[in-house]
C-alpha cells in the first residue's frame, strides 16, 4: 500500500534562502506516516490508548532538489518492513506540479509500551499488526 499526502509549502517552513529548511522533512514524514495509518484503518490515538507507542529510533533523508514557498508537495508513504518489534516506513517527497523528486527517506520505529520497553505487537495488538502486515509494500 502507498499513500499520497498533499499540502502546500508554508512560508514558515522556508529559510532565508527561500528554500524549505531541512528540519521540515521530518515533520512531513510524520504527516505522511499518520495519513498512511489512517488510510490503513488504524487510529494512532486508539493504538496509544491501548498503551502502545511507536517511538522513532532512526531516520534518514536524502535531499535531491529544493522545495520552495507555495510549491505543492506530495509525500508518498509506504511500509517497507514490519516485524513483531519494529517498523520501517519509506518516503518520497515530490513537487506535484513539476513531478520532481525532492527527497527520499526512511523512518524506523519500535513497538513499545508507555515505559518504552519493547513489546511484541502480534501479541499485544494482533488486529493492528495483521492490518499492517497486509499493507506492506
Amino acid at each position: 500500500m502507498r499513500t499520497e499526502t498533499r499540502f502546500p509549502v508554508r512560508y514558515a517552513e522556508t529559510d532565508q534562502m527561500g528554500v524549505v529548511h531541512h528540519s521540515n522533512y521530518a515533520v512531513w514524514f510524520e504527516a505522511g506516516r499518520t495519513d498512511f495509518l489512517k488510510k490503513a484503518g488504524i487510529s494512532n490515538t486508539d493504538v496509544e490508548a491501548k498503551g502502545i507507542l511507536l517511538p522513532l529510533y532512526e531516520m534518514n533523508c536524502q535531499f535531491k532538489s529544493p522545495a520552495k514557498y507555495e510549491d505543492e508537495i506530495m509525500v508518498v508513504t509506504s511500509l517497507k518492513k514490519i516485524s513483531r518489534v519494529r517498523l520501517c516506513f519509506s518516503y518520497q517527497v515530490l513537487n506535484t506540479v513539476h513531478h520532481k523528486l525532492l527527497a527520499t527517506g526512511e523512518t524506523m520505529h519500535a513497538w513499545t509500551d508507555k515505559a518504552l520497553k519493547p513489546v511484541n505487537a502480534d501479541k499485544i495488538i494482533p488486529d493492528v499488526y495483521a492490518v499492517l502486515c497486509q499493507a506492506i509494500d
